[in-house]
Order: structure tokens, then sequence, then C-alpha cells
């Protein structure tokens, strides 16, 4: 057997011992975006109806404030903090989708984290074990 064809058999052992190691991480990223998945359906479950009473509440707002007009101060008032109340809730909308994706990307690095580790470990084991 020539040195080419010992390296090339060195190398496709790499690669299959590679893609074996690889498995269990690709099949635990694959379990962690479904479940970002359903948390993000959850959430978006969760916020719809409190955005629709939020507008219900909005409309009849507007009908009680056209037919008090001696207080449209207390009305302009308590319109802008309700304003600001829908831009509260628009915030915590972007926040639980940047949650969402810190917990994705975190998911990701420990499975790599871990399956280097473990790696390593078996490697130095091996390597102690063969003296």
């Amino acid at each position: 057997m020539t040195l080419t064809g010992i390296a090339l058999i060195i190398i496709a052992i790499a690669l299959f011992i590679l893609v074996l190691t690889l498995i269990p991480a690709i099949l635990t990223v694959k379990r962690t975006v479904e479940s970002v998945g359903t948390l993000s359906s959850m959430v978006q479950k969760e916020l719809r109806p409190a955005i629709q009473e939020l507008t219900g509440v909005l409309a009849e707002l507007k009908t009680v404030g056209g037919g008090v007009s001696e207080h449209t101060d207390d009305v302009r008032r308590f319109m802008t903090a309700l304003g600001e109340t829908g831009t509260n809730l628009s915030t915590i909308n972007r926040s639980v989708g940047s949650v969402t994706n810190v917990l994705g990307a975190t998911s990701v690095w420990a499975i790599g984290a871990k399956v280097a580790g473990k790696y390593l470990i078996d490697s130095y084991l091996k390597k102690r074990g063969g003296k």
C-alpha cells in the first residue's frame, strides 16, 4: 500500500469519527430549534389577546373621550399613558424575541462546548490509557 493510500484511509477514518461526533450535536440543535419555535408561538399566542384587549380599550376610550369634552386635559393625559403602555408592550415583545434568540444561541454554544469537552476528555483518556 502506498503512502497516499494510507493517508487517504486515515483521512476517511478521521472524517467518519467527526461525523459520528457531530450527529448528537446536530440532533440536539434540532431539538433546541423546535423548543425555541414552540416558545415563540406560545409568546405570540399570549401577547395577541393582550393587544386585542388594548385595542378594545382604546376604542372605548375614544367613545368616552368624545362625550366628556370638559375633561380634555385628563383624557389627554390618560391617552398619553395608554400610548406609553402600548410602547412598553412593543418593547416587551421585542425583548422576548431577543431572549428567544439568545436562548437559541446559548443552547447551540452549550452543545458545542459539551461535545468539544467530551471529545477532549475521551482523547485524553485514550492517550493516558494507551501508555
